[in-house]
């Protein structure tokens, strides 16, 4: 829905409104005509039901709004003294209509002097429940979303089960673009696991004015471009989603409007320079580790590794052991002379295990071992005198990987060696031909909404046959810290500048294990109540908290005192 079609469906709002309610304006004394006039005719409306006129600022914001519709469509019938239970029910399920049998069949009188305060102690309950929910959707939707970190792609710089506040003012709250949808949710209602919003209408695209923009290392919350998940985790047909429906990822933005990016060796180099990232930023790659000695588990575990495998050896192994160890998630095959070998992640097996199955084995300790690794664990690790080397994998320039951006087989880039690119600024043209419009196509196309053809080596744009192109908004390309564990944009391309919602800001809660149940959760101290930016390591402010905490329950405490005794 474009703008003009968004003036025509507010026009149509407002007719249906006068038609419904202008006898009921006349009662109450006021004229016909005010009943017509938008938003002077909200204004009128709350000084009838004797509701405060900033009530009519929240009639005009997506998704509040669909809550403060029935709560006006309520106190406009009982205003003329239509309390009974049944009548609430009747406005709200035929979506206000009601009021038009009101208006035109009803011999009703307006109250002018109504007392606000509920009859019933349901009732009391009912209103302060819904004003709760306005006020949580709005800060919601326009200030402080949280947010939970599903996936490894910025370890170990945000973890899995961190538990984080997003900003949506930092740079500029995104309103919502799908106008019909249930509010503090997102794409599915939970429990029922129903698609929580309608695709139409549409609003279109707006952002607040915010204080800043992305910028390269900043942390951002976007919209994931290529969604199609019916829900997170769960294999399912696609869907087509709005882009304010599509699945939250986060990750940290390496590329800014009008950049040249390119990824070499495993570095990302910006117009030429290699990007310097934040002392916060802790990158992950795959490194392999080397030593005659033999590489242990134990040496890993030390200095944080992770995403490595470990190899058991049993003496022997029974069928009835095999498959409980099958039926607990362990991988069984065989080596050599068929000898029985068990494969596990990093955890390994628990010596309930062992003892529960009655196992006799050893783990290998291979002379070279695969693991997932920062800069620090790196240098670490090199301190042992056993280590004999470690090298970072890299696959080499000009192998073409696995589902890589543009997804075209004239450009044979990997995770590791990709680009250059240029990042499309707003207002910035390019050459549009058959080599350039793999990277531009789903911009045009889908991010600005025009047809796009090629035929043999033309490109045609809207129809006509097009040699350059103007960007009508910005776009940033963003990238895991754990960089070979990590979808981002080396997969899917380009974050619009529509897609961004917010930017972390703070860690309030976080927990180890996060992903096997929540009996095996972990409290991480040192990351509760931390900031997402700054430099330096990051530094815990619970303690404050708690102490604060206490300091207004003793001053509650005595005031309440102070109070009794006067």
């Amino acid at each position: 829905m474009n703008g003009t079609q968004w003036i025509l469906f507010i026009l149509i709002i407002q007719v249906i409104h006068f038609l419904g309610t202008w006898k009921l304006y006349v009662k109450a004394g006021r004229k016909a005509w005010e009943a017509a006039i938008p938003i002077y005719n909200a204004i009128v409306l709350m000084q009838l039901i004797n509701r405060p006129k900033w009530w009519v600022v929240l009639l005009f914001i997506p998704i509040i709004n669909l809550l403060m519709f029935p709560v006006v469509w309520v106190e406009t019938i009982r205003s003329f003294g239509k309390n009974k239970l049944w009548d609430t029910w009747l406005v709200i399920l035929t979506l206000g209509f009601y009021i038009y049998y009101i208006n035109y069949a009803e011999d009703v009188n307006y109250i002018e002097d109504r007392s606000l305060k509920p009859k019933t102690g349901l009732g009391e309950w009912v209103s302060s429940i819904v004003f709760a929910i306005v006020a949580a959707t709005l800060v919601h939707t326009y200030f402080i979303q949280p947010y939970v970190i599903p996936t490894g792609s910025l370890e170990r710089t945000l973890r899995v089960g961190d538990f984080l506040f997003v900003s949506k003012f930092h740079f500029g709250a995104r309103t919502p673009m799908t106008a019909i949808a249930a509010p503090m949710v997102h794409d599915t209602i939970p429990l029922i696991k129903k698609r929580s919003y309608l695709n139409k209408p549409q609003i279109p695209y707006f952002r607040l004015p915010g204080f800043e923009t992305p910028k390269k290392n900043d942390i951002v919350v976007f919209s994931w471009p290529a969604d199609t998940v019916k829900q997170f985790f769960v294999k399912d047909k696609g869907v087509k989603k709005p882009i304010d429906k599509k699945s939250n990822y986060v990750k940290r933005c390496v590329g800014t409007p009008g950049d040249s990016l390119a990824v070499i060796d495993g570095f990302v180099y910006i117009n030429g320079e290699k990007l310097k990232l934040s002392d916060r930023a802790k990158v992950m790659n795959n490194y392999t580790i080397y030593s005659q000695k033999g590489v242990s588990s134990r040496l890993l575990a030390e200095v944080g590794a992770d995403d490595y495998s470990r190899k058991y050896i049993p003496a022997s192994i029974t069928q009835n052991q095999l498959n409980l160890l099958r039926q607990n998630g362990f991988q069984v095959g065989v080596e050599g002379d068929n000898k029985p070998v068990i494969f596990t992640d990093k955890k390994g097996l628990s010596p309930d295990i062992i003892r529960q199955l009655r196992l006799s084995l050893k783990e290998e300790t291979p002379r070279q071992r695969l693991a997932n690794m920062t800069d620090d664990m790196v240098a670490e690790l090199k301190k042992n005198q056993n280590i004999d080397s470690i090298v970072m994998e890299v696959i080499p320039k000009g192998t073409a990987g696995y589902n890589v951006f543009p997804q075209n087989p004239y450009y044979k880039w990997n995770v590791d060696n990709f680009g250059p690119i240029y990042i499309p600024e707003e207002g910035a043209t390019v050459e549009i031909n058959t080599r350039t419009i793999p990277f531009y196509k789903k911009i045009i196309r889908d991010y600005e909404h025009n047809e796009v053809k090629v035929t043999g080596n033309k490109v045609f744009i809207n129809g006509k046959e097009a040699s350059s192109y103007t960007f009508k908004q910005d776009y940033y390309w963003m990238m895991g810290d754990n960089r070979d564990h990590s979808e981002d944009s080396r997969a899917w391309g380009y974050v619009a500048e529509d897609h961004i919602v917010g930017k972390p800001v703070f860690i309030w809660m976080s927990f180890d294990n996060f992903d096997e149940g929540i009996s095996n959760w972990k409290f991480r101290w040192d990351r509760i109540f931390t900031t997402v930016g700054g430099s330096g390591e990051p530094r815990s402010y619970f303690k404050y908290f708690i102490l604060l905490l206490i300091g207004w329950f003793v001053f509650d405490f005595f005031r309440k005192r102070k109070k009794s005794k006067a």
